[in-house]
């Protein structure tokens, strides 16, 4: 029988301890799980030259080692989100320029983290430890490895203490996505996530502390929570609360979105596992949230200082577009200056995806728990190859003009965040 390896599964055993003892008599688990839609993307040719040119192609064979010396449900929670935590530390140390580089791919790059979480959570799913696992067990473990690996439950914002105040940012981004079509595709929201992990930027009313975090493409992790359960921590009251926060994804062709409302709706675009939903928002139980559910939210970030200021060379829109059913009738219509009252969300100014649906579920905690910060989405401009080396069955992993796109994406990335901070 196939393990469950969705998070409507982790969400439903996410109370179960992992430490609960085995049996006196144990029966070895003989059960593995059919790999996912984006694992079976890892055989691939691209992604397995990503993964050997940047030296992350021993993570997967190293984390199988490491399972197979696991001899309770309670030590493999231990080793995986010990595992899981290393990658994501070594996947912003790769970008940020510390230690190796592993290889000839450019240090900004993005994928190899991606890819190399693919091939552990593939190596969890075939694991077959010499003691009972069940799949709610197995699914709790893929759920702490998830979590680990993508920065999500290591969030460390510093307290306030009597001395200089250091200012509180969380910025998130998103895996590679549209991998059918070409799955060479980097995400410049996940290279900026993993460039600005751990900084401090300097501003004129004084510095800011930058944590991250990386999401997965998927709606069915988001349908579950998992962009709650990560932000908020952040966002209650307390010592470490931010001062400000932004949601980035990849957008439109040359040039950066601040999106200026985000609707409740899910319009079915197939997610990395090939999913569609097209629905309301789902807002998990156990979470704050206003009732009834609001159809829209708008952001706080202060755009027109965003789109005033010179951040680089993109030009920077104040974005206000997006589609609604208005109050009363059936058919949706595009509202350039945002939504009329009462109407129902279509799309929101970042779509009708989830980059919409993020900016969405993080604006609605924000007023849920009464947070008085700066906060909303920024759209990059979409990652473009070079030309020459746009034909994925033909082309190149990686091309000069690639890498120089990414990272200047990522300076600008930077600079709005630094426009952000200083008016936190």
């Amino acid at each position: 029988m196939r393990p469950i390896r969705t998070l409507a599964a982790i969400a439903t055993v996410a109370a179960v301890s992992l430490a609960i003892a085995t049996p006196a008599v144990a029966t070895p688990d003989t059960t593995t799980a059919t790999p996912t839609v984006e694992e079976q993307r890892l055989d691939q040719a691209a992604p397995q030259e990503i993964l050997r040119r940047s030296g992350f192609d021993g993570v997967a064979p190293d984390f199988a080692r490491a399972l197979a010396g696991v001899r309770s449900p309670a030590e493999a929670g231990r080793v995986i989100a010990h595992q899981g935590g290393q990658l994501w530390k070594r996947a912003v140390d790769r970008v940020q320029g510390r230690g190796p580089a592993g290889g000839d791919l450019s240090r900004d790059d993005d994928r190899p983290l991606y890819w190399a979480r693919l091939g552990m959570t593939r190596a969890l799913g075939q694991w077959r430890p010499d003691f009972p696992l069940t799949d709610a067990r197995r699914a709790a473990l893929l759920d702490t490895l998830e979590r680990a690996s993508r920065g999500e439950d290591s969030i460390d914002l510093p307290a306030e203490t009597a001395g200089q105040r250091v200012k509180r940012i969380v910025v998130t981004g998103f895996d590679p996505f549209q991998l059918d079509d070409d799955v060479r595709r980097s995400n410049p929201s996940g290279a900026a996530a993993l460039a600005l992990d751990g900084t401090t930027i300097r501003t004129d009313s004084g510095p800011a502390r930058v944590e991250t975090a990386v999401f997965p493409v998927r709606w069915g992790d988001f349908a579950e929570g998992t962009v709650e359960r990560t932000l908020l921590p952040a966002f209650r009251s307390g010592p470490r609360q931010v001062d400000a926060f932004m949601t980035v994804s990849q957008g439109r062709v040359g040039r950066f979105d601040v999106e200026r409302t985000n609707g409740a709706w899910r319009g079915g675009y197939p997610d990395n596992a090939n999913v569609s939903r097209t629905e309301t928002v789902p807002v998990p139980a156990g979470v704050p949230t206003p009732r009834p559910q609001p159809q829209w939210t708008t952001t706080t970030l202060p755009y027109e200082r965003i789109v005033a200021a010179d951040t680089g060379p993109v030009p920077v829109h104040d974005h206000t577009e997006v589609t609604e059913i208005p109050a009363g009738g059936t058919t949706p219509v595009v509202r350039p200056d945002g939504p009329t009252p009462g109407s129902t969300a279509r799309a929101g100014g970042g779509g009708d995806y989830l980059s919409n649906e993020i900016a969405y579920r993080a604006t609605l905690l924000r007023d849920a728990v009464g947070l008085k910060a700066p906060g909303g989405h920024l759209h990059t401009p979409v990652l473009q190859f070079g030309p020459g080396n746009t034909d994925p069955a033909t082309g190149r992993v990686t091309d000069p003009d690639f890498v120089h796109n990414r990272e200047a994406i990522t300076a600008q990335v930077r600079s709005i965040l630094t426009v952000v901070a200083a008016t936190a």
